[in-house]
């Protein structure tokens, strides 16, 4: 697993569909970065069959963990640890590495090759997760852009409304007149001797006597 960030966005940042020596590169880089020391190093890459002259070992010694020499001591011979080999859709270069370093019979270098096979499985599921946090929250953007609009239509709407009740107009009828001055004038026909129905239109003949009338008393009042 890696511990650095930087390492993480560098093999994150790799190409999708690499050339061969990109990917004995990235190859190269990640074993470095898991050895122990400069022997250590060398000694995995000539067993993964990538390069190992002074040049590419140079290049990469500060990509190990712990560089500097250490006191040589003799460990015990340890077992092999029995971790299964995830299957992962690399380019075929380096997962034939991969898969030829977990059948060889040297138990460091099956471990070492699970580690790594552990690492890319990593990057890979952190790589769709992230990717998966970015699509859910373009979704959340545009719904709530969506809202948004909707609020401010309703609120159009809702303006529109109070505009329109604040506002009332009389009610006209077919002659011109509003309902409260048709009632008027049957009220005035009816104390004057003019026979009017209680609904309908009023005949003209009495709407222009009402005229009249009022024009009349209007004359005497001035």
């Amino acid at each position: 697993m890696f511990t650095d960030w930087s390492e993480a966005l560098e093999a994150e940042s790799l190409p999708l569909d690499p050339t061969s020596a990109q990917q004995l590169a990235a190859a190269a880089r990640v074993t470095a970065r898991t050895a122990r020391d400069k022997d250590d190093m060398a000694l995995l890459l000539d067993v993964l069959g990538l390069p190992t002259d002074t040049d590419t070992l140079t290049a990469l010694l500060p990509l190990i963990p712990e560089t500097g020499d250490k006191p040589v001591t003799t460990a015990p011979a340890t077992e092999a640890i029995d971790v299964p080999v995830i299957p992962l859709t690399f380019s075929n270069p380096v997962q034939e590495l991969l898969d030829w370093a977990s059948a060889h019979p040297a138990a460091a270098v099956r471990n070492r090759a699970n580690r790594i096979t552990a690492d890319l499985a990593e990057l890979t599921e952190r790589r769709d997760t992230e990717a998966a946090q970015r699509e859910a929250e373009e979704k959340v953007a545009r719904a709530k852009a969506e809202l948004e609009r909707a609020q401010e239509e309703l609120r159009n709407v809702k303006a529109g409304t109070r505009t329109t009740a604040a506002a009332p107009t009389a009610a006209r009828t077919g002659s011109g007149r509003s309902r409260e001055e048709l009632a008027a004038i049957r009220a005035w026909a009816r104390e004057n001797g003019h026979q009017v129905a209680d609904a309908g239109m009023v005949p003209r003949r009495v709407q222009e006597a009402y005229d009249a009338a009022h024009q009349a008393t209007a004359r005497k009042a001035g």
